[in-house]
């Protein structure tokens, strides 16, 4: 079961506030919301008409002001000059095909951090292989010592079996 969204409001004097916390927020913390995986929802304060797509494009194009990234400046400028509805479709596919590369490419990003980390995370082992000679194991580490106590027990269980030993009189000197 999905938990409810956090509902921000939105006043008609831009002010954003956040229902769950009680409290005022701005873009930059309804974007911290959202890595945190919270679902939310934006509406209008005074007609609850939502907003969540609007707020969202707006944390976006408000990133895009720091950093020289995001769609370029001519594919920009085509989705002004296409219908509303040529723009959506392509925006949509456009944004569909880049998050499933990202997701691709995350993926394999993961998986190799994974076998590097192993790597990491044995790298005595790693230089014996590269050496020629293998790690030893465990077992091969106290097999002398498991030697050594089986050949006590032995030995006492031998002594056992015996019988106690005999005291020896102690001769009379004369």
């Amino acid at each position: 079961m999905n938990p409810s969204p956090v509902i921000i409001k939105k006043y008609s004097n831009r002010r954003l506030y956040d229902t769950a916390g009680s409290r005022y927020v701005n873009l930059e913390d309804i974007a911290a919301l959202i890595r945190e995986g919270k679902e939310l929802k934006v509406v209008d304060a005074k007609t609850g008409q939502d907003l969540t797509r609007v707020t969202l494009t707006q944390i976006i194009t408000e990133d895009a002001k720091d950093k020289p990234t995001g769609l370029p400046l001519e594919l920009l400028r085509q989705l002004i000059i296409a219908s509303d509805e040529v723009r959506q479709e392509f925006v949509m596919w456009y944004l569909k095909s880049a998050f499933d590369t990202y997701q691709k490419v995350q993926d394999a990003v993961q998986n190799r951090l994974g076998e590097v980390q192993s790597a990491i995370l044995s790298p005595v082992d790693i230089m014996k292989r590269f050496l020629g000679t293998s790690p030893p194991s465990p077992k091969a580490e106290t097999e002398p010592e498991m030697d050594a106590l089986r050949k006590r027990v032995a030995e006492l269980e031998a002594r056992l079996e015996k019988g106690p030993p005999r005291k020896r009189r102690k001769r009379a000197k004369h």
